[in-house]
């Protein structure tokens, strides 16, 4: 009875060693695919490594292009009943980023974003080049945005004769009805980009300038603007 009893727990021994192998050694592709991440239109051109150390190179989030990041499984939120992904790109660039990917108990969103994502075409025609974040997180559970929180600021490309937006447009995230909303002010408050999204990944975004200028409105219609009462409106939809 002795040597069976042994034997067991011998058996039972080699299970759990081979248990926590195989969790250690998940690879990140079959992790980011149990997270569920492709609901937010992630894409990518390499993943490689495991899930508690990997890197992915080219990541996109629908149109948004990211770059290559290290990333891994955030044992804090396992603790929480959510299975997130943390991910970092750190080279010391204007465009270093850090945060996180969830999913699990309490929905699907982002955690304690911090850093610049540009944008590439994923706003044309808007002209606005890159998202800085700091501390953004939002998060969305049964189709409705349930919190979101943090400040973002909006750089602005190309140039309206006129228009000064060297100092972009900043403003905090909230909830809005079932859409996570970021709206935008310039510091003059003339101008304002509100961005609304909704958890499908479809998105709005209306730009408005509030101006009197003949010459500025003509060069605003020129670049896609329409007249509203006095302000220049420009307002776009897609799917990230």
């Amino acid at each position: 009875m002795m040597g069976l009893t042994l034997s067991r727990r011998a058996w039972l021994g080699l299970l759990l060693v081979l248990f926590f192998a195989l969790v250690l050694l998940l690879p990140l592709r079959l992790a980011l695919g149990m997270a569920g991440l492709e609901r937010l239109g992630t894409s990518a051109r390499d993943v490689r490594g495991t899930m508690w150390s990997g890197r992915i190179d080219s990541l996109m989030i629908g149109d948004v292009p990211l770059g290559t990041v290290r990333v891994g499984l955030s044992p804090l939120h396992l603790f929480k009943g959510r299975l997130g992904i943390d991910m970092v790109r750190a080279k010391g660039l204007p465009d270093d980023v850090s945060g996180g990917i969830g999913t699990g108990v309490g929905g699907i969103g982002i955690d304690d974003v911090t850093g610049a994502v540009p944008l590439g075409s994923a706003l044309a025609p808007l002209p606005i080049g890159s998202l800085r974040m700091d501390k953004v997180s939002a998060r969305f559970s049964g189709g409705r945005c349930i919190s979101a929180e943090g400040n973002v600021h909006a750089s602005v490309t190309g140039r309206i004769e006129g228009l000064n937006l060297s100092q972009g447009l900043s403003g905090a995230l909230r909830c809005d009805g079932e859409a996570l909303l970021i709206p935008l002010v310039s510091q003059s408050a003339m101008e304002t980009l509100t961005l609304r999204f909704a958890e499908n990944g479809r998105y709005t975004a209306e730009m408005r300038v509030q101006t009197g200028d003949a010459a500025l409105a003509a060069a605003l219609g020129a670049a896609g603007f329409r007249s509203v009462g006095g302000a220049q409106l420009l307002s776009i939809a897609g799917s990230l």
